[in-house]
């Protein structure tokens, strides 16, 4: 008898962002996990292919790196890296704890070396109770970094004309929030996040306030290409259990998205045809 089994990714659309495609539209954080075997059971049950790492400092001499990601030929066996090549992913590094522009090109090109990536996922944070963006630094170390050569992956708000600057200095994908980061609050502003999506050509991946499945899916009804969950899953009671759930909303999301919902209207609208009828 032929196997039942469906491959994970076959009923979506690949999610392209500059020049390569990923099965999954769902992206993954690493940080928060309890233990880094959670973490790689999360990663298999939710199917993302591009994770972020984190490169929180240059570990005083020895030129390894420490905090979320360890670096070097001599990283002991069992680190991050390690199992996160065990898992097969793509990394994303990110720019996390930078409050200029200054410091995210730096940590960009630190990255850049640990990692052997162009890719970077690009933070710059602006107030430390909200974690929200500094905009005028974040595009000044967006342009840079694009006339660098790297492909940047801004985490922005959802303010539309920021997104198309970001868009316009050469940004691969452009980020916003939903809410603030680790807030698990879900989409705030939904109408502005379809403005969002109408402003600008590149990709949309939700960043930041996700909570649950439900948040994921609406993100993608909303119009999103992906989305990227980190304390939902990490720090739900199961995240192994809420991984999976993540990767069924996103790909439902997509589908209905792609599908065109009915229009809403003030009345009812009978879904049985009259035509035909037995007439009494």
């Amino acid at each position: 008898m032929a196997s039942s089994t469906v491959p994970a990714h076959t009923d979506i659309d690949p999610l392209v962002i500059a020049g390569r495609a990923l099965r999954s539209r769902l992206l993954l954080g690493t940080g928060g996990f309890p233990t880094l075997e959670l973490m790689a059971e999360a990663i298999h049950a939710s199917g993302s292919e591009l994770v972020t790492v984190a490169l929180r400092r240059v570990a005083a001499g020895g030129g390894g790196l420490s905090g979320e990601g360890v670096g070097g030929d001599s990283r002991p066996r069992g680190s991050l890296l390690d199992v996160l090549a065990d898992a097969g992913v793509q990394l994303l590094p990110n720019t996390a704890g930078c409050h200029t522009a200054r410091d995210a090109v730096l940590t960009a090109k630190l990255a850049r070396e640990a990692f052997a990536t162009d890719w970077i996922k690009l933070e710059v944070i602006g107030d430390e109770d909200t974690l929200l963006p500094d905009a005028p630094e974040l595009l000044r170390a967006a342009e840079e970094l694009v006339d660098e050569g790297f492909v940047v992956l801004p985490y922005t708000t959802d303010d539309p004309v920021l997104a198309r600057r970001l868009q316009d200095v050469g940004c691969a994908a452009v980020m916003p929030l939903g809410a603030p980061i680790g807030s698990g609050q879900g989409i705030r502003n939904p109408y502005n996040l379809a403005l969002l999506r109408r402003a600008v050509r590149v990709p949309v991946v939700l960043d930041a306030g996700i909570g649950t499945a439900s948040d994921a899916a609406l993100a993608m009804e909303l119009g999103c290409d992906a989305v990227m969950a980190a304390s939902a899953i990490a720090r739900a009671q199961d995240p192994v259990r809420m991984a999976r759930a993540m990767r069924h909303a996103v790909k439902a999301g997509r589908l209905a998205s792609t599908a065109g919902r009915i229009p809403r209207r003030l009345y009812a609208t009978a879904s049985t045809p009259e035509e035909g009828s037995a007439e009494f």
